[in-house]
């Protein structure tokens, strides 16, 4: 069976900026021919940031069906927190809810150690939680959205690693997600297309600074995904057309690219360090 995906999405519009999953229309979607795991990840512990909703959610139920116990950070949205670790718990695999704000370091190193603590190891960091406030002009652009926005979506990489080290050992992953935007811009997202430049540095040096240790770091920039992040940034009257500009003529949804975090997490990416994956619907994407 292959996705079932609408090509279109229902309108619907949100006010936060970060948007809540649970008020997410999702078009027609199966998972139905998702893999049901074959223990690619038996034995391991992960901490993924944004683990209630979109991507982070996705990889936290992907990375169970692969055997992992699994923890998140997320931010606010109590009751998908509940979804996820109930899906993850219903797979057979332990779930730790760490309700934090990533910008905050003395914040991560508490989510760090609530990991060890709980499952005594760390194999896997996956640094997926972000957040993007779109403006029309660079003007509208104020200091403090330009602080948050690089804090919540670059600072929390370099708090979260930095408080994992000392339990990563060779053979430990660390995955970050990036975006497309970080390779075509987006006029419209300056400071987040930025973030999304710099994770794409701070990947390739953190592999080159890491790879000694044995501990592979890589990315995935994902193209339009529906996810919470979605619902705020267009009008309800644009929301149908998202994203007509990709070759699939459709958005991703996020366990279709959950699949990617595996495999990035896997042993069966064992000679690959400091690449980026580019799920984003056919978009040739050069660098």
């Amino acid at each position: 069976m292959k996705h079932e995906v609408a090509k279109t999405i229902p309108p619907q519009h949100q006010k936060a900026q970060t948007g809540i999953e649970s008020l997410i229309i999702r078009p027609g979607h199966s998972r139905a021919d998702c893999s049901v795991g074959s223990g690619k990840l038996e034995g391991k512990a992960a901490l993924i940031t944004g683990g209630d909703g979109g991507i982070g959610r996705a990889v936290a139920i992907a990375f169970a069906e692969e055997g992992a116990d699994v923890a998140f950070v997320y931010l606010g949205e109590h009751g998908k927190a509940l979804e996820t670790a109930y899906t993850v718990e219903a797979i057979g695999r332990k779930c730790v809810r760490i309700a934090a704000d990533v910008g905050d370091e003395s914040l991560c190193r508490d989510a760090v150690e609530e990991v060890i603590s709980q499952f005594g190891r760390l194999d896997i960091l996956v640094n997926n939680a972000d957040e993007q406030h779109p403006q029309e002009n660079l003007e509208d652009l104020t200091e403090a959205q330009l602080l948050r926005t690089f804090q919540s979506n670059v600072f929390s990489m370099f708090y979260l690693t930095k408080a994992a080290l000392p339990y990563l050992k060779k053979g430990s992953r660390v995955i970050n997600t990036a975006s497309v935007a970080a390779y075509r811009g987006s006029p419209h997202l300056l400071d987040y297309s930025a973030t999304k430049g710099a994770i794409i540095a701070f990947t390739r040096s953190l592999s080159l600074a890491l790879i000694d240790r044995g501990i592979l770091v890589n990315a995935v920039a994902p193209g339009p995904i529906w996810t919470p992040l979605m619902p705020p940034t267009f009008k309800p009257e644009k929301v149908t057309l998202f994203p007509a500009d990709t070759p699939m003529k459709r958005p991703g949804q996020p366990d279709e690219i959950a699949q990617c975090y595996v495999f990035l997490a896997s042993a069966e990416s064992t000679y690959m360090s400091g690449q980026v994956l580019h799920p984003n619907g056919g978009e040739i994407i050069n660098g």
